[in-house]
């Protein structure tokens, strides 16, 4: 009896713990949402956005600055900031390595120099690109980065030989970009180099609801695959021995992390840190990395972090834009660091 009471009161403890987190990381995603929304070189106070939204108020001008610019900029940076963070807790899962991401692992860098290619073919000759183009062409990309990593993956034991691979495979990708930029014309240097730097102030209605379609789409099955990516976590034997396909997970990992880091780079560039540093924090403040439970938790994260990130873009030297990778790297680095260092510390 004592055994069962003692079982209940850790299971409320936990509830309790993941409802505190949740309930924040809503109320902080809300916050940055409505300063996304007031901030900027024309403020406009909640009161009035909330009619704006509603159709109530506003001038023509204000119209124009929350639907057309702010709005769809705000959207596209929680939705791709929360697709961010999830590929990164899927990629890690496959790899079973806690820094593993796309953008550590080369897979943004593939992603960046399909895009390049298609930009500068497809732009100097129609004029423009569709975003469907972009999303194929990034996600090319992104396989052809993740392919190559799990193949050395399964001749090479540990993290390191993984990680150089991952960066050896970023500065192919990198190399071969430069030789494309290399003989493009002035127009296209102009267009690739805007995109890679990494923002979200591209964004229009068409994009952002694009873009939120598109995860919301590819979120499906995520979370409907939480149960047997929990049971693979804990090792494919024990996974094939609860009934779960690992080829097939194995398989839709992949798929499913390479579709959302490959919209995030053909909507808003290279995005570095986000999906390894997100992951981690989110797992430490619920004390778990059960994914029915961390899944939703680190969308939110991402989305929080990639909006308070892009306002600073936006409003730390207005106003001139800071590319959103310069804030993400001061960000997600140190994070890095502190795994490491407490990796380093856990064993011993």
């Amino acid at each position: 009896m004592e055994e069962r009471s003692g079982a209940e009161e850790i299971r409320e403890r936990r509830r309790r713990r993941y409802i505190a987190v949740f309930s924040a990381l809503a109320l902080l995603l809300v916050a940055a949402f409505v300063l996304n929304l007031c901030v900027g070189d024309v403020r406009i106070a909640p009161g009035r956005i909330a009619g704006i939204l509603f159709g109530r108020a506003g001038s023509a001008r204000e119209n124009s600055i929350i639907l057309r610019i702010r709005l769809p900029r705000t959207l596209m940076a929680a939705v791709l900031g929360g697709a961010l963070g999830v590929s990164g807790f899927l990629l890690q899962t496959f790899f079973m390595n806690p820094i593993a991401g796309p953008f550590v692992l080369g897979i943004s860098s593939g992603s960046k120099m399909t895009v390049a290619l298609v930009m500068i073919l497809v732009i100097s000759r129609a004029g423009r690109v569709s975003n469907a183009a972009l999303i194929a062409a990034s996600f090319a990309g992104a396989m052809l980065v993740t392919g190559f990593v799990i193949a050395v993956s399964r001749s090479v034991q540990g993290m390191a030989p993984l990680l150089v691979a991952g960066i050896m495979a970023g500065y192919i990708c990198s190399a071969v970009t430069d030789f494309l930029v290399t003989f493009a014309s002035d127009a296209d240097i102009v267009n690739l180099h805007g995109w890679s730097r990494g923002s979200f102030a591209n964004a229009d209605p068409g994009s952002a609801a694009a873009a939120a379609v598109f995860i919301g789409i590819v979120m499906v099955p995520v979370i409907l695959l939480s149960k047997p990516i929990g049971a693979y976590q804990l090792g494919e034997r024990y996974a094939a021995s609860v009934g779960v396909d690992t080829r097939r997970i194995r398989a839709a990992l992949i798929l499913l992390t390479s579709l959302l880091s490959a919209c995030v780079t053909a909507f808003a560039g290279p995005v570095s840190f986000v999906g390894i540093a997100v992951p981690f924090l989110v797992k430490k403040l619920m004390g778990t990395a059960k994914p029915v439970i961390a899944i939703p938790g680190i969308f939110l994260g991402g989305a929080v972090v990639c909006l308070f990130c892009d306002l600073i873009a936006r409003m730390a030297f207005s106003p001139t834009q800071l590319a959103i990778s310069t804030v993400t790297s001061v960000f997600g680095a140190p994070v890095v660091i502190l795994m490491l260092v407490r990796g380093r510390r856990d064993r011993y």
